[in-house]
């Protein structure tokens, strides 16, 4: 999605997890965990789901895996010890802005190959819908001079 704002701004917002639950359509609330307070590769945070928007509630901790301010910001989100899936975002300037890609990619493992397979058309789905809502909340506040983040 194309948004009329500088990488730095939009940067600023995504990899702010605090304010997750101003951005997603499922997860409503996080804290950085261990005295993080702020992005780098190995940060931790919980994240606080209303999965698919309605429930069940619950919490997942998640570790950022990319950190390279103004260009990539993605972290995986862990259950038993394990990752299960990764969520992330790239950032590419353009000459109006910037173009913003947020991605999702599912662990390869034997128990989330057989989720896929069984639940994977409507997940895939509810996850492009959850990324287009996430991008459009994004645009409308980076694009909005007066709550953007100084860039």
């Amino acid at each position: 999605m194309d948004m009329a704002a500088t990488p730095r701004q939009i940067w600023e917002l995504v990899s702010d997890v605090t304010r997750i639950g101003e951005l997603s359509p499922e997860t409503f609330e996080a804290e950085w965990l261990e005295g993080a307070s702020g992005p780098a590769v190995g940060a931790r945070f919980r994240g606080h789901v209303r999965r698919n928007g309605r429930g069940p509630v619950y919490w997942t901790t998640c570790t950022v895996t990319r950190c390279d301010p103004e260009r990539d910001f993605a972290f995986a989100v862990g259950a038993g010890g394990r990752t299960v899936n990764t969520w992330g975002y790239h950032l590419e300037p353009t000459a109006a802005g910037t173009e913003v890609t947020e991605w999702f990619e599912l662990a390869d493992t034997p128990l989330t190959r057989i989720y896929w397979r069984l639940a994977g058309r409507a997940r895939g789905k509810t996850n492009q819908q959850g990324m287009r809502a996430t991008l459009e909340r994004v645009r409308a506040i980076v694009e909005r001079p007066e709550d953007a983040p100084a860039g």
